[in-house]
């Protein structure tokens, strides 16, 4: 069964009563994890608020502001699926996805697009389809999956685009990505939605030389979402080096 045949309520999102952020987070089998819930940095790849995972074959290009320079976001490209995160400041005791969700299906719905509200491997998801024009000047459709996870303090969104955001077989690898980031929140008050910040890799040198684990992949593979996307992101993808 495809994705798209889960369906759901995109005007009406499921509610989520939380006693608290952390002790919901503690009843998820999986992450993404808060730093404080793991030892070690593991395998996985320090890019200041996110610890990514990293896995052969996986490849990373991060977002870049053209105003401000600063990171924005970072994109995991994995055979022909793309999975870009962003993590951003949230209250310690209220989760903010829910009504997230409903922000960017209202705006989906306003461009024509489709939307649907369904349960998915980290909880509530959006199935997205915004109408686009092909090469050729076809009618098409550009499908993604839009995952979030209200962690204590943050909250972390991941999109999922490619084979990934039709294919429940192809979306698994980067579902175990985003299932094993851990979150790094400094303790600067920050205003729900502000972006935490991010940073190049630290083995990314400057004379060009890419770190096996952050290799560049094709440039601008990701669908843009900044039209329907609330949470405001950069709109540059650049490649790590």
């Amino acid at each position: 069964m495809g994705l798209f045949s889960r369906r759901g309520t995109a005007n009406e999102p499921a509610p989520v009563e939380w006693a608290s952020v952390e002790a919901e987070q503690q009843k998820r089998p999986h992450g993404p994890f808060d730093r404080s819930q793991v030892e070690e940095m593991g395998p996985r790849v320090d890019l200041g608020a996110i610890w990514l995972p990293v896995m052969p074959g996986l490849e990373l290009r991060m977002e870049i502001d053209k105003k401000t320079q600063k990171v924005t976001g970072v994109t995991a490209a994995l055979e022909g699926s793309n999975l870009q995160i962003q993590a951003f400041a949230a209250p310690r005791s209220e989760g903010i996805w829910d009504e997230i969700r409903h922000e960017i299906a209202q705006s989906v719905s306003g461009q024509g697009g489709i939307v649907d509200d369904v349960p998915g491997v980290f909880g509530r998801e959006l199935l997205v389809r915004m109408p686009v024009k092909g090469p050729d000047g076809q009618a098409g459709q550009r499908p993604a999956r839009f995952v979030g996870v209200d962690g204590p303090r943050w909250f972390i969104r991941g999109v999922l685009a490619g084979k990934a955001a039709l294919d429940a077989e192809a979306a698994k690898a980067l579902e175990s990505v985003f299932a094993n980031i851990v979150v790094v929140r400094d303790q600067s008050p920050r205003p729900p939605r502000d972006l935490l910040p991010l940073a190049l890799p630290k083995s990314a040198r400057k004379d060009g030389a890419q770190p096996a684990a952050a290799a560049a992949g094709p440039e601008g593979a990701v669908p843009q979402m900044s039209d329907i996307d609330p949470l405001r992101r950069g709109p540059e993808i650049t490649q790590i080096g």
